[in-house]
């Protein structure tokens, strides 16, 4: 049973340090997927690291696509390198007698500019169906798949009807497939195979109603020049919008290298309060090792009395009983060693067979740690066992029954 619950404190912190890290790299690698060079203009001020005011359900309407199209002169923002507005929401897309509900990004010629979409089929749409609202879109690979594989017929060509909840149009807006998406999976924890792209005007005047935008993205030329494409975006639109004060900013420009950041301490902080919780089970085992220490001294007390009778002293009696309990620890230690590889591997296989980017990391630190915290417990906690068993009278012991 000391073993045991060495086992499991040893095994705990192990699993807990491997899932952190392959939680982080979860997390991490959703947003890194994005790009790292990115900024994003939101409406609405807020604290930079805090939540969007989206997020509280509050409608900003200040940004505008005019914004989008001054922040791409490149005399005030040089290193932009693709910008592009959008507004998004849910809506159902229907072919035939097959209806599905999906997502679609109403944006800009220049989104595949700082987004990368790689196409399977066919082309994203241009300038000129942007600026015409043209009644084009371009299907994720999983809308594909879902209104056409059946029928085995190629998408590119092909009419769709879409329809927004608070649209009134009857039947909806047909829509003339150009392209699909190869298949990109989950970034930013959202299915980027279940959207389609439309032009945004197609998006703000006859789905959603409005004429505003919910974002700008800004993909920057290098990290190195992020702040200061930032401060230059900062300073466009704050013109743009007779605002006088930063305080009084009516929008937020968001950094994702940020984001990443502030998730780092995040999933750090998380996983040392795990650790801390997994090393409690390791004192719980160094409370087993000094009860049962306790036990052993008493029930060989005469065999103490009979060494120290026959030349034994009492560094050697107490080193006895400090061996006994470090090897105790030393193997729950390995047992736990073990056991922490293979559940932390089992859940990697799990986390992989469920779609996501989960690395399974093992590193010699947290091993080293766990080692060395155990082999301590024992040393800590078989102490007074061992002082105790060497403070022994050998009359005294010898006599005891």
């Amino acid at each position: 049973m000391t073993i045991l619950g060495i086992v499991i404190g040893v095994a705990g912190v192990i699993i807990i340090i491997a899932l952190g890290a392959g939680a982080q790299s979860l997390v991490l690698g959703q947003i890194t997927k994005i790009g790292s060079n990115l900024l994003s203009v939101q409406p609405g001020k807020s604290n930079e690291k805090g939540p969007p005011s989206q997020i509280f359900g509050i409608v900003v309407t200040t940004l505008t696509k005019e914004d989008s199209e001054a922040l791409r002169d490149l005399s005030r923002v040089p290193h932009a390198l693709g910008v592009s507005a959008w507004v998004m929401g849910t809506i159902t897309a229907a072919w035939e007698n097959k209806n599905i509900d999906t997502k679609f990004i109403a944006t800009e010629y220049t989104y595949p500019e700082g987004v990368n979409i790689p196409m399977d089929k066919g082309r994203f749409f241009d300038q000129q169906e942007e600026r015409g609202n043209a009644n084009v879109t371009v299907l994720g690979s999983s809308v594909a798949e879902d209104l056409f594989a059946q029928s085995g017929v190629n998408p590119i060509g092909q009419i769709i009807k879409v329809k927004s909840a608070s649209q009134n149009e009857p039947g909806g807006i047909p829509l003339r497939i150009i392209g699909v998406v190869a298949p990109r999976g989950t970034a930013a924890f959202q299915n980027q195979d279940d959207q389609i792209f439309m032009p945004i005007g197609i998006g703000q005047k006859q789905l959603l109603g409005i004429n505003y935008i919910q974002a700008i993205g800004i993909k920057v030329d290098s990290a190195d020049n992020l702040e200061s494409t930032r401060q230059e975006i900062k300073t466009l639109l704050m013109e743009r919008h007779h605002i006088k004060k930063e305080v009084d900013a009516d929008f937020t420009v968001r950094n994702l290298a940020d984001a990443l950041a502030i998730l780092s301490t995040i999933t750090n902080a998380l996983q040392l309060f795990l650790t801390s919780m997994a090393a409690i089970a390791l004192i719980v085992g160094g409370i087993g090792i000094l009860n049962i220490m306790m036990v052993t001294v008493a029930e060989r007390t005469r065999e103490i009395g009979l060494r120290k009778a026959v030349g034994a002293n009492n560094s050697a009696i107490r080193n006895q009983f400090l061996l006994e309990a470090g090897t105790l620890t030393l193997l729950g230690g390995s047992f736990g060693i073990i056991g922490g590889i293979i559940i932390s591997y089992l859940v990697s296989l799990l986390m992989h067979a469920l779609g996501y980017d989960w690395a399974f990391v093992i590193s010699i630190k947290s091993v080293l740690l766990a080692v060395g915290v155990s082999i301590l417990t024992g040393v800590v906690f078989g102490l007074y066992p061992a002082y105790k068993a060497s403070k022994l009278n050998p009359i005294e012991a010898l006599r005891y029954e």
